[in-house]
């Protein structure tokens, strides 16, 4: 190969520069150009790329987001798009495609290769830690950090104020960061899209539970796409201010969004590395002709996962971890 290129699509996560830093400086040295793509696959579509060199991703290695930006595109995913994207391609003298992003990324790569023949190879860039093929994504450990902090903080308050908080997380098909966030932070019930059965009624027990042990504060970690979100729990226990004896005026509960605070933010040390790793070893695996693969890491040792491998399993979270929140919460 001759001239790669190197996108992100879809929501941006933390380490993806590590990981197009390491995309880009790779291939210099192994004696090929690349092409930076700007916007993702609409960047693709609209011929929105330009060669980078060594000094264009100098300095980014420590900052979050993407410096080649990011967005949805609704028209790759039609024929005619991905024609557009393929003749733009083909135009600049582009052999191959590193894309970084998330599960429709990768589906995305998945078309080009499957109706295009074009050599394409993924790496994991989500927050959600969602995909197969690798036991993290790139981004998911410094989300999780700014998730745990934010316990931390809310806890501070929490007992000051002798309150109960309801803190929602990213997540809208996957509870990862919920729990593993709520399992670090100490928290006394976590409510997950992989366990959609929990009630209000048990969140309203967990609670007074919780203060009749004595604690000076209750904090419920949810994911977005959990059954309850965090304003229908504040304001079903809010409710019952006043009408049941268990709650009183110091007992309103409190609700806190984090949002797209997860998203940003240095990406932590793990994240650096791993996108470093990770991006060096697609353009390696580009230049010795493999591809049609998500590049992960697997046992501390760096696979290639076949696209049609990856779409036909769901990664599943460790049902074991969240039993052991609950039993936590018991003493």
């Amino acid at each position: 190969m001759r001239r790669i290129a190197v996108l992100t699509s879809g929501g941006d996560s933390p380490g993806m520069n590590p990981a197009i830093r390491a995309v880009t400086r790779t291939a210099l040295h192994s004696g090929c150009e690349v092409y930076g793509v700007f916007r993702g696959y609409a960047g693709l579509i609209q011929n929105d790329m330009r060669r980078l060199e060594y000094k264009d991703v100098g300095g980014i290695i420590q900052r979050g987001g993407t410096m080649l930006l990011t967005a949805r595109s609704p028209e790759f995913m039609t024929p005619s798009g991905r024609e557009k994207a393929l003749e733009n391609l083909r135009w600049h003298g582009i052999d191959g495609l590193v894309v970084i992003g998330g599960d429709g990324s990768l589906r995305g790569a998945t078309k080009l290769e499957e109706e295009h023949d074009f050599p394409t190879i993924c790496l994991p860039g989500t927050i959600d830690n969602d995909i197969y093929g690798t036991d993290m994504t790139i981004g998911a450990d410094t989300a999780l950090n700014t998730v745990l902090e934010a316990i931390d903080k809310i806890k501070d308050t929490a007992s000051s104020h002798q309150r109960a908080f309801i803190i929602e997380t990213m997540g809208r098909r996957s509870g990862y960061l919920a729990l593993m966030g709520g399992l670090a932070g100490g928290a006394e019930a976590i409510l997950i899209p992989e366990i959609p059965d929990t009630t209000i009624e048990e969140v309203v027990e967990v609670i007074r539970r919780s203060f009749r042990k004595g604690k000076t504060n209750c904090v419920i970690v949810v994911a977005e796409g959990a059954p309850l979100n965090a304003q229908a729990i504040q304001d079903h226990i809010n409710a019952m201010v006043g009408e049941d004896t268990t709650f009183n005026l110091n007992f309103r509960t409190r609700a806190t969004i984090l949002g797209h605070i997860q998203r940003g933010g240095s990406p932590s040390a793990f994240d650096r590395t791993l996108a470093t790793r990770l991006g060096c070893a697609a353009v390696e695996m580009l230049l010795c002709n493999k591809h049609g693969g998500l590049v992960g890491m697997q046992s501390r040792k760096i696979t290639l996962t076949p696209y049609a491998e990856v779409l036909a399993h769901p990664k599943v979270l460790d049902a074991k971890l969240y039993e052991l929140s609950k039993i936590l919460d018991r003493y």
